[in-house]
């Protein structure tokens, strides 16, 4: 008992001594933010305010130049206008990743000047790090955050962040625009694939572990790096599914479903906010004070900074018709609580704002407001210190554990929706045709923000990874016809796909989207182009099983296909490995793991989530999607059992410990996510039919069984009331895991 006594008194003490430090580099950095504050001109500290595009301070052709910077320009851009931020890649708009040692050159000249000026302040250079170091040549890309949130695999997530933050700092660079905690429950909206999924506790679940694995404890550390949550908030729910256009969301619905991930985002510590570039409710999100000060700041409590998305503050001007000049579009921005403007090829915001600075219409109490977040977020990431870049190469960038992990998440992102008759797993003497526009390239498994912005440069991926053809030749020995083109819109000659189809064993048909991103990948419609169907029809006329792989960022629709096929594999964006990870799991050397982080559509308008409200599935409405939110298979057969609540009552405020079994009952190992949802019965707001609440994977042999055990909180059983505040009302609550429930009471105080 006394050695427990003294271990739990050195506990508190470490933990105390633990929070006196902390609070003292927080006292050190506030004295230093002062410190600066006092010293810097007007001029400095807008500056500071000021983000451009690397093309300002490029030669021309950066992209492909040794040394891409042209130093008057970047003199110009540190000495005269101060400038706090850089982004991108040389050189806009023909950004493409570039080798490591030229990030490392580019961003030490970039540090080394900012050395020179007046008060030594450092440039924070920010990248969409988005799945990897997407902009560094060699770099390991992960499968987009789609596929991520379909591994329900947190540790995954936060490897992933870990990986990603080295990959950033041994590249020189500073700061990464990710991860998107917008909630991905429009599905024609082109950045969709970049959203964790349609569900609220899995999006703030992934989110948040991506966080903690990119930033740590201290994001200082050589290690690790500052993260931006994005598009703040409402950007992904467009009505029309368009880029950039509005989305309606009443201010329950904005607390209920788009707030939270947000707010998982700033509990896990992200220092910086991007902002949606779209509008909600007739307010654009630059110009929305509401949500910019009152509610992520007043009620959020984030205390970092804010940076507009790309050119969104004069687009106030040219685009909304908010403001009557570029003048008033500066004004309306910062006032509403944008601390960094993405300007991005110009130094007219700077001019702008400096002029409505010195006028008294933005009072110098707002400019020092914003610049000390931007210096308090450069000290907290430790860019005061760095004079150079902080971590070697060597046995921090694409190292062979990297590729692994890359490699298991990929595995674990893909989802089978059908295997009937157990056609799947395929023998490797089983003789394939391969067709189909998605079979033969990197780029459809990577998506957009991949080497280039748009991600379909296929001829600059790396050639030591395969694609789904070349996976499938290099581990079989039956053999692989091949019938495609070299490019994803090359007509593809049906005739001689049919021929060979019936000279096969088995076709696997790869179909799916070309890579996208942003207001270039808007499309009208769900359905896939029309061409693709016609290969389907006639493929399936010849006679042979057929297994559809889909690659692409949104669910199209695939019903007529799917229902004919004997298997269907959703690839969604696996990333670099997606080809060797869909092999392993065709020919049975890897099982399956992945489930839906949305419901699959049955047909193009026929969009509702899982979490509908009653009177989405009643009478002549119905919830039939043709794969429900969570579905995925495994050739191994899992049981959950036992299901169990600690009490039967609460009182509102306690909360409730649940327990479950899951067994595996087949033949082979395997992992499986089991997935906790709640139901409020009754609820003065209509409430949702189930909700995710926990989930946790588990890898378990043949036999092994398992019990697991999750916590649901007052927040879980809460919703926006009436009043619109979080509540929680006394009634019945339903748990449900697997085909069991079990109820429980919340009784008032």
């Amino acid at each position: 008992m006394k050695t427990r006594a003294l271990l739990f008194i050195l506990f508190l003490t470490a933990g105390w001594e633990s929070a006196v430090g902390a609070q003292q580099a927080n006292d050190v950095i506030e004295n230093r933010v002062r410190h600066l504050l006092a010293q810097m001109t007007l001029e400095e500290k807008v500056g500071q305010m000021t983000q451009i595009d690397f093309s300002v301070v490029s030669v021309e052709n950066g992209q492909d130049a040794d040394n891409p910077i042209d130093q008057a320009k970047l003199d110009d851009a540190l000495f005269n206008h101060h400038v706090g931020s850089i982004l991108n890649t040389p050189t806009t708009p023909n950004n493409k990743a570039q080798p490591i040692e030229k990030w490392r050159n580019m961003t030490q000249v970039i540090r080394e000047t900012a050395a020179k000026t007046r008060l030594k302040i450092p440039v924070i250079y920010g990248i969409d790090a988005i799945h990897g170091a997407t902009y560094t040549q060699g770099a390991t890309l992960f499968p987009q955050a789609i596929s991520m949130a379909a591994t329900f695999n947190t540790e995954l997530s936060e490897k992933a962040g870990e990986i990603t933050a080295r990959a950033v700092k041994a590249s020189g660079l500073d700061w990464d625009f990710s991860p998107v905690m917008d909630i991905g429950r429009q599905p024609l909206w082109p950045r969709f694939w970049e959203t964790y999924g349609e569900d609220v506790h899995l999006a703030g679940a992934m989110g948040s572990a991506y966080i903690r694995g990119h930033q740590g404890d201290d994001f200082a550390a050589a290690y690790k790096a500052p993260t931006c949550l994005k598009h703040y908030v409402g950007y992904s729910y467009p009505l029309n599914g368009k880029d950039r256009t509005p989305a309606w969301i009443g201010e329950r619905a904005l607390r209920e479903y788009f707030l939270p991930p947000f707010q998982a985002g700033v509990l896990a510590g992200a220092p910086t906010v991007m902002i949606n570039s779209a509008e909600v409710d007739g307010i654009p999100g630059h110009a929305n004070y509401h949500y910019l000060t009152e509610i992520l700041r007043g009620e959020m409590g984030f205390s970092g900074f804010t940076v507009s998305d790309w050119e969104d503050i004069i687009r106030l001007y040219t685009r909304d018709k908010m403001a009557a000049s570029p003048r008033e579009a500066v004004k309306i921005a910062v006032m509403a609580g944008v601390d960094m403007s993405m300007v991005p090829f110009d130094y007219s915001f700077y001019d702008l704002l400096l002029e409505l600075a010195k006028t008294g219409e933005v009072p110098l109490s707002r400019i020092d407001e914003a610049v000390g977040r931007i210096l308090r977020v450069k000290l907290q990431s430790g860019l005061f210190e760095r004079s150079e870049p902080s971590i070697p190469v060597a046995g921090n960038f694409a190292t062979g554990q990297d590729q692994a992990l890359n490699r298991q998440a990929a595995e674990e992102a893909i989802v089978l929706a059908k295997n009937a008759n157990g056609i799947l797993p395929l023998s490797k003497q089983t003789s394939i045709l391969v067709t189909g526009p998605t079979a033969n390239l990197l780029s459809v498994m990577n998506g957009g923000w991949t080497i280039t912005w748009q991600g379909d440069a296929e001829q600059w991926y790396p050639q030591d990874k395969l694609t789904l053809l070349k996976a499938l030749q290099q581990k079989t020995a039956g053999k692989v016809t091949y019938v495609g083109g070299q490019r994803y819109d090359e007509e593809i000659n049906i005739e001689q796909a049919v021929t060979q189809a019936r000279r096969h064993d088995v076709v696997i048909l790869a179909l799916g989207e070309n890579t996208y991103t942003e207001t270039l990948g808007n499309i009208d419609s769900l359905e896939l182009p029309p061409v693709q169907l016609q290969l389907a029809r006639a493929i399936f006329a010849a006679g042979k099983p057929v297994i559809l792989v889909t690659f692409g960022g949104r669910p199209r629709i695939i019903t007529e296909i799917a229902e004919q096929a004997q298997a269907v594999l959703l690839g969604f964006l696996p990333g670099m490995e997606g080809g060797a990870a869909m092999a392993d799991i065709l020919f049975g050397d890897v099982n399956p793991s992945g489930k839906l982080p949305l419901s699959y559509p049955r047909a193009a308008n026929d969009v509702t989530p899982y979490d509908h409200k009653p009177m989405e599935a009643f009478e002549a409405n119905q919830y039939k999607p043709l794969y429900p939110f969570g579905h995925g298979l495994s050739y191994t057969r899992f049981e959950t059992s036992g299901l169990k609540l600690g009490k039967s009552s609460i009182t509102l405020g306690e909360t409730i410990e649940v327990s479950v079994n899951i067994k595996n009952a087949g033949n082979l190992a395997g992992k499986e996510a089991v997935l906790v949802y709640l139901h409020d019965l009754i609820g003065s707001v209509t409430r949702p039919v189930k909700q995710l609440k926990a989930f946790k994977k588990v890898d378990l042999k043949p036999g092994q069984q398992q019990t697991l055990r999750f916590t649901l909180t007052p927040d879980d059983m809460s919703f926006i009331g009436v009043a619109k505040q979080r509540i929680v009302e006394p009634g019945e609550f339903e748990v449900m895991v697997g085909a069991e429930t079990a109820r429980f009471n919340v009784a008032a105080n």
